[in-house]
């Protein structure tokens, strides 16, 4: 069994793999693979007394990924795409502190709605923000890239870096 932090209902839960459920891991993954190469079968959940539910192609990949992270030991966040979080919950998706996350807000940088002396973040807004940072950060280190290749400072290297993506 993995260890779920406790959440609000319907809102986001964080799920920890245990030591006990690593055998019934790998054999869930056995049955996710096996199924996963049968194309024409339509994916569903099976539950402990043996009823199923359909699932969509997209649910069942979303599975597979979930299963892959937890085999490799990482925790898993479940929250709907629309949730609200607090501003902690938002500075530790974003692996910045609250009081950078509350500058971030108050610059306009990341909508927020505060209904009354709390602050809320959507989910969404969140990972556009993250997206918009990724691609800024990878265009001028590609540029920074650019200008070194142009002055001739890889020269010193034997040539340029080895792209990395």
């Amino acid at each position: 069994m993995s260890s779920a932090i406790p959440a609000r209902s319907g809102g986001p839960r964080t799920y920890l793999p245990s030591p006990e459920s690593e055998s019934a891991t790998e054999e869930f993954a056995e049955v996710l693979e096996a199924l996963a190469m049968a194309s024409a079968a339509r994916p569903a959940l099976v539950g402990p007394h043996n009823e199923q539910i359909p699932l969509p192609r997209e649910a069942f990949e979303v599975l597979l990924q979930v299963y892959e992270a937890m085999k490799r030991g990482l925790a898993i966040h479940v929250a709907p795409l629309n949730a609200q979080l607090t501003t902690q919950e938002a500075a530790n998706y974003l692996g910045i502190s609250r009081p950078t996350l509350v500058k971030l807000l108050e610059s306009g940088a990341i909508p927020f709605i505060k209904p009354a002396r709390h602050r809320y973040v959507r989910i969404d807004d969140l990972i556009e923000y993250a997206e918009q940072l990724r691609t800024e950060r990878s265009r001028i280190l590609d540029d920074m890239a650019q200008e070194a290749q142009e002055e001739g400072l890889y020269e010193l290297l034997d040539g340029p870096p080895p792209k990395m993506r």
